[in-house]
């Protein structure tokens, strides 16, 4: 048997217009919608799986404002166990904070974890940071960017793409795990499901963001440049060769 917590963070949906505050402080985020992380739903697919094959339980987490309990019930509806929210006031965490906080309520709750996955990094900030923090803060082994994990007796065996081939790693359990998109097909959480998750108790603890000294101060937001550029049409047909080996040749330079 393992029980497995699966660690996700509210972030705003993939392709939307991001608009500032006035002051360029925050996000405004009254016309957003929110929703977790591609390699998260995969953390949460990927811990269901394992708690099917071997037994145990899926527990999932995740730091940031009540709202948030919305992204824990949709792990819910993807048969998770048991969500957890540790509720904030809505305020940005960085990493650190958000892995100290995972690491000291895992502590405090005295709960033997066997296996914490995490999404390889999250959709907004994509820090890479949060899953090796909390291994390290828990002094448990860790493996970063996994595209398939097994787990046999009380060992996880752990598969890396790199170029050219596979990187396999074997960990001890308990270990930190951070996955990537594409270790699996997260199911799709049906509306009955849905509405049987909304009727689950989320608990929600507060915090314990640590001490931050010589933490970054935040100057302001600013948002990507947007492009402006036109399509240049060069011809039509066969007539348009002489124009585009012009263009790969002198502008793009790749002739």
């Amino acid at each position: 048997m393992v029980d497995v917590l699966a660690c996700i963070k509210r972030v705003p949906d993939t392709g939307a217009k991001i608009v500032l505050t006035e002051d360029a402080q925050d996000i405004d985020a009254s016309n957003l919608g929110f929703t977790m992380s591609p390699h998260e739903e995969c953390a949460i697919e990927e811990a269901v799986q394992q708690v099917e094959t071997h037994g145990g339980s899926t527990t999932v987490l995740t730091v940031g404002p009540d709202e948030a309990a919305e992204q824990l019930r949709t792990g819910l509806a993807m048969t998770a166990d048991e969500a957890v929210l540790l509720e904030t006031d809505g305020a940005e965490w960085g990493p650190r904070a958000t892995a100290h906080a995972i690491a000291a309520d895992v502590e405090a709750q005295g709960r033997p974890y066997d296996l914490l996955l995490f999404g390889n990094e999250s959709a907004d900030g994509a820090n890479y940071q949060v899953g090796v923090r909390v291994a390290r803060a828990l002094g448990l082994p860790c493996v970063t960017g996994i595209k398939d994990l097994t787990i046999e007796d009380g060992v996880a065996v752990a598969k890396r793409e790199v170029t050219g081939g596979v990187e396999v790693y074997e960990v001890d359990l308990p270990a930190v795990v951070t996955v990537k998109e594409g270790i699996n097909s997260p199911r799709y959480a049906s509306m009955r499901a849905r509405m049987q998750a909304r009727k689950q108790e989320v608990p929600s603890r507060e915090p314990d963001p640590g001490e931050r000294p010589g933490a970054f101060e935040l100057v302001r937001l600013e948002t990507p440049a947007e492009g402006d550029s036109a399509a240049v049409v060069l011809g039509e047909g066969p007539a348009a060769a002489p124009e585009v080996v012009r263009v790969l040749r002198d502008e793009v330079e790749v002739l």
